[in-house]
């Protein structure tokens, strides 16, 4: 009974897994179409906020500064590595 139910757990696994591999591939372009788009209208908020700091009257290498930390936000590989060791300091 016990070996019955194991072995229809293996092949539900093995079916599950087969389903999740025969849709990656569309899975991936879906995921980096999403990607290009974030960045690119992270670019675009970027450009428009340092706009907006130097119509303000900030001096342009302060506002590059402050651009860069604020597209910071947008580095998806800063939350990769946060997310691979969320307790390392």
């Amino acid at each position: 009974m016990t070996e019955d139910i194991n072995e229809q757990e293996k092949v539900s696994g093995i079916h599950i897994f087969g389903m999740v591999i025969s849709s990656l591939p569309s899975l991936m372009l879906r995921l980096a179409g999403t990607f290009l788009k974030f960045k690119k209208e992270a670019k675009k908020g970027g450009r428009a906020f340092q706009k907006e700091l130097i119509a303000r009257g900030l001096d342009a290498e302060t506002a590059a500064k402050l651009t860069g930390i604020y597209l910071e936000s947008s580095n998806l590989m800063q939350y990769m590595r946060y997310a691979k060791s969320p307790f390392k300091k």
